[in-house]
């Protein structure tokens, strides 16, 4: 493990001006050539607190168009048309390029490194990806792949049905827990209702006792 300070944030590792511990190849492969971190030298360290104001304020310039930027994404779906098996299999697959490429298609600054996807999607239907704008702005997108527009048009619809369907399942499970919850409360309640009808025939009967 070797030890590096950040210059921005990074997922699961930190946030600028920490000094973390990565492994050497990861160091070497993507964080420093893509200047994303500095060894933590000495010399390093010092310029990087000399500097640590402005490279902030700079972050922070471009966080907050980052931010103006995601707006302009919000409800974006991206159809990207492609060949298929009769059960849905791609001849080949969707990547990170292919999504930039369909981003900027509708005028969207998106460049390939800022598409953050796990593995390359092989099937036709809806899928979610993220998009990261800045480091501390990272949105979702969906992508729908489909053979043609008809498809992409009937799998947008059939999504729809199916949040309605789960919507509604979700309030019928919620109305049962509800009305179950009642019924099982309903004998103890019962119960409060006898003791209390009762009480007052107690206590009279009590009352002629001492009366005696």
């Amino acid at each position: 493990m070797i030890k590096v300070i950040l210059l921005e944030r990074i997922e699961r590792l930190g946030t600028m001006g920490q000094t973390v511990s990565v492994r050497p190849g990861y160091a070497r492969n993507c964080l420093l050539p893509q200047k994303k971190a500095l060894r933590a030298t000495k010399e390093n360290l010092d310029m990087f607190e000399k500097q640590r104001a402005e490279m902030e304020s700079k972050n922070e310039v471009l966080r907050v168009q980052a931010e103006e930027v995601s707006k302009t994404f919000k409800g974006l779906q991206l159809i990207i048309i492609r060949q298929a098996s009769e059960v849905g299999m791609l001849f080949g697959s969707v990547t990170a390029r292919d999504i930039a490429e369909a981003a900027k298609k509708a005028d969207k600054p998106v460049e390939r490194q800022m598409v953050q996807i796990d593995t390359p999607i092989k099937m036709l239907g809806l899928f979610s990806v993220k998009v990261k704008l800045h480091p501390e702005v990272i949105i979702d997108i969906t992508i729908n792949v489909a053979r043609s527009e008809a498809e992409a048009k009937v799998q947008v619809e059939k999504k729809a049905l199916e949040a309605k369907e789960a919507a509604k399942e979700a309030k019928a499970q919620a109305e049962k827990a509800i009305v179950e919850a009642i019924g099982t409360e309903e004998p103890a309640e019962k119960a409060k209702e006898v003791a209390k009808s009762e009480a007052p025939a107690e206590e009279a009967t009590e009352d002629k006792e001492d009366a005696k």
